[in-house]
């Protein structure tokens, strides 16, 4: 199978109003997440970041919308700033170094701490 690579935008923060626009976006809060299920089991790895911008007076503008479609402008505005490719790079072998470990945490079980018996204060 091949990994499928997702986009999600908990949150954005927005200047008010700036240069006469309203709710200008200057930071993009993101995870661009990729997964993968082989017999049953998903392996995923998810990249978290924030991406700033900055609306110069006289350029474009697109006003914000609590719509799917503004969500797809604002992905785009990610794809054109961001490495995309080489997120999915990183992504893509973490998913393998899941699937396939090349290195596993060894442990001294008889090192194990043992939690401490609480005291019982007795009345004399």
């Amino acid at each position: 199978m091949a990994i499928t690579y997702k986009w999600e935008i908990p949150q954005m923060n927005a200047h008010v109003e700036q240069a006469g626009k309203s709710n200008v976006i200057y930071v993009v809060h993101f995870r661009y997440s990729g997964s993968e299920e082989i017999d049953g089991i998903t392996y995923y790895d998810t990249f978290i970041g924030t991406q700033s911008y900055q609306y110069e007076e006289g350029g474009d503008f697109v006003p914000y919308e609590n719509t799917e479609a503004f969500e797809a402008i604002v992905i785009g505005w990610l794809e054109g700033s961001l490495n995309v490719e080489e997120m999915q790079t990183s992504i893509s072998k973490n998913i393998q170094s899941q699937i396939t470990p090349v290195s596993e945490d060894l442990y001294f079980t008889w090192q194990q701490a043992t939690p401490a018996e609480p005291s019982i204060d007795e009345e004399e």
